[in-house]
């Protein structure tokens, strides 16, 4: 199959994924939160960012080479952290680990994955991250990051935007709960979707495995959309950061920060890198667009900046790049094309997104990722023109 002419961009990999999942599945890994608001505004807000096409360059062989935190990486972008990816399709986790560690990009694994950090670990490459959910415990603290560490991740990334669990409404009106329950609502949806209902049935209904060893009261009562996670979580505060940079010898990334007065704290805490992110509208939808906050903290720091949220190809990639971020994450997408396509799909896409950035490059003129244009802003460029 000519993977390229069926499925040239993330579109028509979401369409595919769409038909291929339960009803409920979908929802869970397409909704954003309250009326989906910010995750609209992502999508605008990237769409006003323009470049200037510069003409008579010449051949100019593309490097899409980055640096961060150190190391040399040969994409711009790499896979964000996505709870529970084993729902979205059976050994998604295993499979975009592997396709992560065979393009040296990073794969980010969450603490409330599908697989624990001891499963990933035959699967991960050198650029391997875990996303911590802050647990309250200090024992489980410790216990978490000596499993982490021992499995092979090098990078840790703690989450601060998920003070509470949101209410997704979407996937409340889908009928899924946190663990799965197949009510005879979500056995109909299923038994639509044969494909992801074989390899669920030959794998088990995924659950958070990584915390298996620390729930002894998973059933009491949680809200539909919140996980067996938030029975052990905290809401950190600066003094939990301290003691994570204390207790963790590699990279510390803090995910999830939106304002640039947060910056100078983080910076005096430790940390290596900074992830602008809204949780791609999945939390709160009262935030930002997020690639509107990224040139203040990029003035406000000289930290390296990771960026994620609303991201749906290689020129979303160049925006963010070109606005001040060093690193470009996608969560969803990956999450598309391995529903779309199953092992086939992170190596498709991580193509599709390759010759993105490649033919827009060309178009703007640059060879390498570090000499983007000053991009400018399509509306205040029409407005100008209407005096």
């Amino acid at each position: 199959m000519d993977l390229q002419s069926r499925y040239p961009g993330l579109s028509d990999l979401r369409d595919r994924a769409r038909r291929r999942v339960p009803k409920f599945v979908w929802e869970y890994l397409d909704s954003g939160t309250g009326d989906e608001a910010t995750k609209a505004r992502n999508r605008t807000a990237l769409d006003d960012i323009g470049f200037m096409p510069s003409i008579l360059h010449g051949e100019m062989p593309p490097d899409l080479s980055v640096r961060l935190m150190g190391r040399s990486l040969p994409l711009p972008f790499g896979v964000a952290p996505v709870g529970m990816s084993g729902l979205i399709w059976p050994d998604a986790e295993h499979i975009l680990a592997r396709m992560a560690r065979r393009t040296g990009i990073p794969y980010t694994l969450s603490t409330v994955a599908s697989q624990s950090p001891e499963d990933m670990a035959r699967h991960i490459g050198p650029e391997a991250w875990f996303q911590l959910y802050p647990p309250r415990d200090p024992e489980i603290r410790v216990d978490m990051l000596n499993r982490v560490r021992r499995a092979g991740f090098e990078t840790l990334v703690l989450t601060v935007d998920l003070p509470a669990a949101s209410r997704r409404e979407r996937q409340t009106r889908s009928g899924l709960t946190s663990p799965p329950r197949l009510s005879p609502r979500l056995l109909m949806q299923t038994a639509m979707r044969p494909a992801w209902a074989m390899g669920m049935a030959l794998r088990g209904i995924p659950h958070m495995r990584t915390l298996d060893a620390y729930i002894t009261d998973a059933n009491r009562s949680l809200p539909p959309t919140a996980h067996v996670g938030y029975l052990l979580r905290a809401s950190p505060d600066m003094e939990y950061l301290r003691w994570l940079r204390d207790h963790w010898q590699g990279p510390l990334v803090v995910k999830g920060v939106l304002r640039a007065a947060d910056v100078a704290p983080l910076e005096a805490a430790g940390v290596d890198a900074i992830w602008v992110s809204n949780h791609a509208g999945r939390q709160f939808d009262g935030a930002p667009a997020a690639i509107t906050v990224l040139p203040d903290l990029r003035a406000a720091t000289r930290l390296p900046l990771i960026f994620d949220s609303g991201i749906e190809g290689g020129l979303d990639i160049l925006r963010a790049l070109a606005l001040g971020a060093d690193f470009v994450m996608l969560g969803r997408a990956w999450h598309f094309a391995v529903a779309a396509l199953g092992r086939e799909g992170p190596a498709h896409l991580a193509e599709v997104l390759t010759r993105d950035l490649i033919a827009n490059m060309g178009q703007i003129g640059a060879a390498r990722v570090g000499d983007l244009p000053v991009p400018f802003s399509q509306r205040a460029a029409m407005q100008a023109t209407l005096g």
